[in-house]
């Protein structure tokens, strides 16, 4: 319009040669409707953290190959080969302008921006080394040849922002000549070159209409921040039918989030046969580390053809320089083919947050990536127990609010007058409720009831579901949902199962800042933001409540921005817990008992206070009083000091009961822990399985034709020699076999006699004794008699 066109021509009369092209990405964000932005997880990345993508995905390999280029060339120099030293350079340089670099979700080009500044720093050295050989004699026809913004190319379903993402490269372009050659490029100054494409880069229609994943522009490097979309919030975001297509057109777990489809597609291309692709690096959320994220990642990286991490952020902060800034963490992973090292980067310092330029400090360390973004041992590597088994599992989901009833309804809903229905009228708890301020509310469970059963026996609940309920039910996509709108949505029946006749539960809130078991009454129901286990067995609430599973949990679980998340698969079903003696399992049950009923006493005398404040303060303080006053108040109202000293005592205890040093550190813990599992692996696999509640396991969960091959206690394997193991090939399966092999033996081994007891003999013995060091550096083990090892107890 008229007016539009003004606006334009007035900002068109304003000198741009020194605007940083970034600014279009943060304008185009604010510029978006609320909605849209949401839809499309459209958040731009601060300046710092693109520069230290780009870096580790493009730039640290060009310049690798350019300071193997240098080298060539002083070489060449001292042999008199001066024209040689200028064809290499000059074809360096040849190689650098047709470098491509892809960003498939390039936003307003902020990236692709970076990048190509980048690789006009590289692109100036290398004319400097060029004019340093021969002076203005060897410059003449590389006008032609330079890097511009036909090799930067992208992939944006905004048209608005494709728009302005090929105008932020033209600007970037135009500036860096304004300031090196001191004017204007020959004209025409702008060219249409086509390299920003308006398309969606993770799934397009075929020529008959079936879904398929889109044909990605050919390119050495893709580097960028795919859009910030949780897998459950697919189908709501982006519509039903575009997420069943989504999935069908891939590998990618329906819960993964969004941006792991990017990552697929990147991984596959950089092992597909004739790929040019060297390198990819993307931002994603810091939720890479959670199980259906991290199986995306662990498939590429065993795969017969693999990939591997070679620069890792697991935690990285975003930015508060807008008000409605995303508020979460971030991770960076840049994947090379082929199996190697890498360096992860861990934050220590962050200031600044709020500005343009944020201040970040890493500490660094080297060795494999993993699928978790750690170094050292693979915590990926540890697998479900049986042992574990059918414990565990969320809390229900409802699926309707109508469920839901303030308790002060509970008289008119037909408590006291109807027989039994306190089996259908349960007090209620979410997570918030648990780790914050209690709401006193009921939900109707019906699970159990028919329809005409519920109407006839409890007609007051009917009614309230009846009118609550079945309307939001009746437009749901799930068919059972709205033929049985009177049960929740997800009634978790197994779990039912394994809680009847507990007189409790031990809970713990899914994501939350700070990891707190409780023993929760077995008439409570709990939703799906609470991880129930089912076990009414203090012991067990000792053992998952000490440091040890908090660390096992901190390398196992995931992350939701930045409060660690309890996942059932990683972290309780592979966790191992000790087979102790009844005298040491005692004394963790009496502590764990005193804690519970510590800070339910707290709580009910200083009614003001949550759990979650008293673990918050315990975090700050370590259980030392504070000197300010007013935080040295609630140390004191809150017993810390007591809640400190109980889990103290606790974790003393635990580490008994694994049979540790009493000073054994975290590490050595984690170490302990991922051997005890793949000693129970081994030990599950030869059909020797520690249940943790055999009387309802073995009939539960091995079934009855498995119960009588399957026993609760457990008898060291190793003692038939009738047919010798055979020693296995991978490290962890290795350490296992020896770790089994100590414990069923009567006296200390060392690695000849170990040897001796696997098939292939004196062969294997050099590993066996790498072994043995390995588990005397840890701790896991101690000196016997000479060379012979004993195991520390690990059961």
């Amino acid at each position: 319009g008229r007016e539009e066109i003004g606006e334009l021509r007035r900002a068109a009369s304003y000198d741009w040669r020194d605007v940083d092209p970034g600014i279009f990405g943060a304008l185009l964000e604010q510029a978006l409707d609320p909605v849209e932005r949401r839809r499309l997880g459209a958040h731009y990345t601060p300046r710092p953290y693109v520069e230290r993508l780009v870096v580790a995905t493009v730039v640290e390999p060009l310049r690798t190959t350019w300071a193997t280029v240098t080298s060539t060339v002083e070489r060449q120099k001292s042999e008199g080969r001066l024209k040689n030293a200028v064809t290499t350079v000059r074809e360096f340089h040849r190689q650098l302008c047709q470098t491509r670099v892809l960003d498939p979700a390039c936003g307003t080009g902020n990236f692709l921006y970076v990048t190509l500044e980048l690789m006009k720093r590289l692109e100036g050295e290398v004319l400097d080394a060029l004019y340093q050989l021969g002076g203005q004699s060897v410059l003449p026809g590389l006008e032609g040849d330079s890097v511009d913004p036909r090799q930067f190319l992208g992939l944006e379903i905004s048209p608005r922002a494709a728009a302005i993402a090929e105008l932020v490269l033209w600007i970037g372009y135009l500036q860096w000549h304004f300031r090196t050659r001191g004017g204007a490029p020959a004209e025409p100054i702008l060219r249409s070159v086509h390299n920003i494409e308006v398309r969606d880069a993770v799934l397009e229609l075929s020529d008959s209409g079936a879904p398929q994943r889109p044909q990605w522009p050919d390119a050495e490097y893709i580097v960028g921040n795919p859009p910030f979309i949780g897998g459950k919030d697919l189908r709501q975001r982006l519509g039903g039918r575009y997420a069943e297509a989504l999935w069908a057109t891939s590998d990618v777990n329906p819960s993964a989030d969004l941006v792991m489809h990017w990552w697929d597609h990147a991984a596959s291309l950089l092992t597909q046969r004739g790929s040019v692709l060297r390198r990819f690096g993307f931002v994603t959320t810091n939720s890479i580390v959670q199980p259906f994220q991290r199986r995306v990642v662990e498939a590429h990286l065993s795969a017969a053809t693999p990939v591997s991490i070679v620069m890792a952020v697991a935690d990285h902060p975003w930015t508060r320089a807008t008000p409605d800034a995303a508020a979460v963490r971030i991770a960076m992973t840049v994947v090379a083919a082929g199996r190697g090292d890498g360096r992860v980067l861990t934050v220590v310092r962050e200031a600044g947050l709020d500005t343009d330029q944020p201040l970040i400090d890493f500490e660094s360390t080297l060795g494999r990536i993993h699928a978790d973004l750690t170094t050292g041992i693979d915590a990926t590597q540890a697998q479900p127990l049986r042992a574990n088994a059918g414990l565990c599992s969320p809390g229900v989901k409802l699926h309707g609010q109508g469920f839901l009833v303030p308790a002060a309804m509970a008289v008119a809903l037909g408590q006291g007058r109807r027989p039994g229905i306190e089996r259908c009228l349960r007090p209620f708890v979410a997570g918030r409720d648990l780790l914050g301020v209690h709401r006193a509310r009921l939900v109707i469970d019906a699970t159990d009831l028919e329809e005409a059963d519920l109407r006839q026996q409890y007609p007051e609940l009917y009614q309230q579901l009846l009118t609550t309920v079945r309307p939001e039910r009746a437009t749901n996509n799930r068919e059972s949902y709205r033929a049985q709108w009177w049960r929740f949505g997800e009634p978790r029946r197994e779990l039912r199962q394994a809680m009847a006749g507990l007189s409790f539960s031990i809970a713990t809130v899914e994501t939350a800042k700070h990891r707190v078991f409780v023993a929760l009454d077995h008439a409570i129901t709990a939703d799906n933001t609470i991880v129930m286990v089912a076990i009414d067995d203090f012991a067990a609430l000792g053992i998952l409540s000490s440091r040890w599973h908090r660390i096992w949990c901190d390398r196992q679980g995931g992350t939701l921005e930045d409060r660690p998340r309890y996942t059932k698969s990683r972290c309780f079903d592979p966790f191992p817990f000790p087979a102790a003696e009844a005298r040491d399992l005692a004394v963790v049950a009496a502590l764990a008992r005193d804690l519970n009923h510590h800070r339910t006493r707290v709580l009910a005398e200083q009614p003001d206070l949550t759990l979650s404040q008293l673990y918050s303060l315990l975090a700050d303080t370590g259980g030392v009083p504070p000197a300010e006053p007013a935080a040295r108040a609630l140390f004191d109202r809150g017993l810390i000091g007591v809640l400190a000293d109980l889990h103290g005592q606790l974790d003393r205890a635990v580490a008994e009961a694994y049979g540790w040093p009493a000073a054994i550190t975290e590490g050595n813990a984690f170490a302990a822990l991922m051997a005890l599992n793949a000693t129970r692996t081994v030990e599950e696999a030869a059909g020797q399985v520690r249940w943790l509640r055999p009387a309802f396991q073995i009939r539960h969960v091995a079934g009855a034709d498995q119960a009588t091959q399957l026993v609760a206690d457990f008898a060291p394997p190793g003692r038939d020699a009738a047919r010798k193991p055979k020693f296995p090939r991978t490290d962890i399966e290795q350490t296992a076999a020896v770790i089994a092999m100590l414990l069923g033996a009567e006296a200390p081994l060392d690695a000849a006699s170990l040897a001796a007891r696997f098939r292939q003999g004196q062969r294997v013995e050099p590993k066996i004794q790498a072994v043995l060091a390995a588990l005397l550096r840890t701790a896991l083990a101690s000196p016997g008699d000479g060379a012979r090892v004993a195991l520390r107890r690990l059961a």
